[in-house]
């Protein structure tokens, strides 16, 4: 059996850090026995209690556990400083996935393997290849970001290096655009990222770590009973919790809520964690439509949505960066409503559908008739959002979706827009269109798809539809853009979307790659 470090949290400043304790016996009570949390780390299964409800991963990390080798940067999940990895089975194996610990709530981490800058070197001080990497190719100045890059290299190298896959300039640009680096520059990084497969080859003893989190699956975690976090693993347990406390604060990935926590300050008595229920973090392939199981991580749904749409890849690849995809899912963005959220506008394109279930059965309906106004919906105070149905590929269809941001990756849109005709002998026989940034509520272009519908596809068409769009909305003005710039945009948009139909593509920065540079 592994070692079990058992201990309690108590309130600051009496905690105690795992490098203080080995073994360490605590009387049991109501209060420091609810809500445990248990997780594999340095080869050991770690048992953490009385830890609040709405304490993140960082904090536990930094204040409760000393690692202060984790940095905390902006907060808020951009800058990509406070980076962690986190291990978990599927499908009989590891999968690593690294995601920003200052928004993830450290209760959601029970049952996984989790990885820091610190457990990364080898007993006797040899370096790991992504750190090793890193120094040799002088990817870090300040040294401030440099653990959130390591941490993000380290994710790359057990998910590609160690399956015998190559790192390509731009397979490294994608998954580090979560980690941002104000004074080194980038290419020293990328030059990193590659390197790491020349070097020595470092691997993680899967079959003892399987074994170990297979333990942790098979013990129950407390995290069922009437404790203030729960993660139910059922459908029938989540709706069955969810009728008898209502006000519990939903979470599925928690890439929003816990800037709530970050950002506002705000504490929850209550947490219903919706990310481990089984059934909702499948992805269903059906003849006519894929279903999106609620919990499924944005960058499983987003490729889903690629594999059958192929042309979607660079706008999934800009939403966000890696580590928020890894952590966030596709029915909590939808759940949350923003409207400058990007899949909501592409899945509006796409004319999907949502399914909201209850002890007292379901409901299906559009997604974009979900929304009643600003970040409110029509879902009951019993009800979770389950699945997101969205219709497959099919002849004659032209789908493209488009970002405006003032940084290219990582960077919350100012304008999104996503179009899907369906041209067929020249003609538009469908459309549909939606629209981001432009309303209190990620919107349906209903008034351009009428007027561009029957239409010949010409450029006399594109331009009516440009028209109709820039009248279709009254976006406001705000910190990312005006709304005379929203309104100019999004009839430049529908114009590109006609060029590129035509053939044209040396229009965008997606035509273009950072190559290395000898």
């Amino acid at each position: 059996m592994p070692l079990i470090r058992d201990f309690v949290l108590l309130p600051a400043p009496w905690c105690f850090t795992l490098k203080d304790m080995s073994r360490t016996t605590h009387p049991t009570t109501a209060e420091n026995s609810v809500n445990s949390i248990r997780f594999v780390r340095h080869g050991e299964v770690v048992s953490l209690g009385n830890v609040p409800p709405s304490r993140t991963l960082l904090e536990l990390l930094r204040e409760d556990l000393g690692l202060t080798g984790t940095k905390e940067g902006c907060g808020e999940g951009d800058c990509g400083a406070c980076t962690v990895v986190l291990g978990e089975v599927q499908d009989g194996a590891i999968r690593y996935r690294a995601v920003n610990s200052c928004i993830r709530l450290a209760h959601s981490i029970d049952g996984m393997a989790l990885w820091t800058v610190q457990d990364l070197a080898a007993k006797d001080g040899t370096l790991h290849p992504a750190q090793q990497a890193m120094l040799e190719c002088h990817g870090s100045q300040c040294g401030f970001c440099t653990p959130g890059f390591v941490m993000s290299l380290f994710g790359m190298y057990q998910n590609h290096v160690c399956k015998g896959e190559p790192i390509t300039r731009k397979m490294a640009q994608e998954e580090l655009s979560g980690n941002l680096c104000r004074c080194t520059g980038y290419r020293p990084i990328l030059d990193a990222a590659q390197a790491m497969a020349a070097l020595p080859r470092v691997a993680i003893n899967e079959a003892v770590l399987l074994q170990q989190l297979k333990q942790l699956a098979a013990a129950p975690s407390g995290l069922e009973a009437d404790f203030a976090y729960k993660t139910p693993r059922t459908l029938a347990a989540l709706l069955s919790q969810r009728a008898a406390q209502p006000d519990a604060q939903l979470v599925a990935g928690c890439t929003d809520v816990g800037l709530w926590v970050t950002k506002q300050h705000r504490q929850f008595a209550s947490v219903l964690d919706v990310s481990k229920v089984a059934e909702l973090r499948r992805i269903e392939h059906y003849p006519h439509h894929l279903a999106i199981g609620a919990a499924a991580p944005l960058a499983d749904a987003f490729a889903a949505l690629v594999a059958d749409r192929p042309q979607l890849h660079n706008f999934t690849a800009r939403f966000a960066g890696l580590p928020v995809r890894n952590s966030g899912t596709l029915g909590g963005n939808v759940a949350n409503g923003s409207p400058i959220g990007d899949s909501m506008p592409l899945l509006i394109a796409l004319r999907a559908n949502v399914v909201l279930m209850s002890l007292r059965g379901h409901r299906e309906l559009p997604l974009e008739q979900l929304y009643t106004g600003y970040r409110k919906n029509i879902i009951a105070t019993d009800e979770v959002l389950a699945w997101i149905k969205v219709p497959k590929a099919v002849a004659n269809e032209s789908v493209a979706a488009y970002k405006i941001s003032k940084r290219y990756d990582d960077d919350i849109s100012a304008v999104c827009l996503a179009v899907n005709l369906h041209i067929e002998n020249g003609r538009v026989r469908a459309a549909s269109i939606g629209a981001g940034g432009v309303a209190a509520t990620p919107a349906r272009a209903v008034k351009t798809e009428a007027a561009l519908t029957g239409q010949a596809w010409t450029e006399a068409t594109a331009r009516k539809g440009m028209a109709r769009l820039r009248a279709e909305f009254s976006p406001i003005s705000d910190m990312r853009a005006s709304g005379a710039y929203r309104t100019e945009v999004m009839g430049n948009l529908l114009l590109r979307f006609w060029l590129e139909s035509q053939g044209v593509r040396q229009i965008n920065l997606e035509s273009f790659s950072l190559e290395r540079v000898p």
